[in-house]
């Protein structure tokens, strides 16, 4: 059960433009117009939905264009990283989409295991045996 109002963790919000920005080089990769048009309107919701208050419309164009930018680079890394392993850019972006899914999961588990160290301690920090 997911709670809504808990704050998300700025791994969860990392994680989430990182998928954010994998979708925009997928969106480029593709050619489909109607593909980039929806890619852009993502970068435009998900930063609407994680900025606390709203953004001027220079900072929202600069966050925007610094997204659509985060999704060229990752487009031309992965084009020329399929190519010079001859893999397709459909694989590459898939594994860096499940990459940063990956360290979002190892982030939950580094807070969980913080958790459970802080629990078997003591009002005084020492360990309790």
């Amino acid at each position: 059960m997911t709670d809504e109002h808990r704050t998300p963790r700025p791994e969860d919000d990392a994680a989430r433009l990182g998928l954010v920005v994998v979708g925009e080089a997928a969106a480029l990769h593709s050619g489909d117009e109607a593909a980039l048009d929806a890619s852009e309107q993502n970068i435009r919701d998900t930063i609407d939905e994680m900025v606390d208050e709203p953004l001027t419309p220079r900072q929202e164009q600069v966050v925007e264009r610094l997204a659509s930018a985060g999704g060229t680079l990752t487009a031309g890394l992965s084009g020329a990283l399929a190519a010079q392993t001859g893999r397709s850019v459909d694989d590459i972006l898939e594994g860096a989409a499940r990459s940063v899914v990956w360290q979002q999961r190892l982030a939950d588990q580094r807070e969980d295991a913080g958790g459970q160290q802080r629990e078997r301690r003591d009002e005084n920090g020492r360990d309790e045996d």
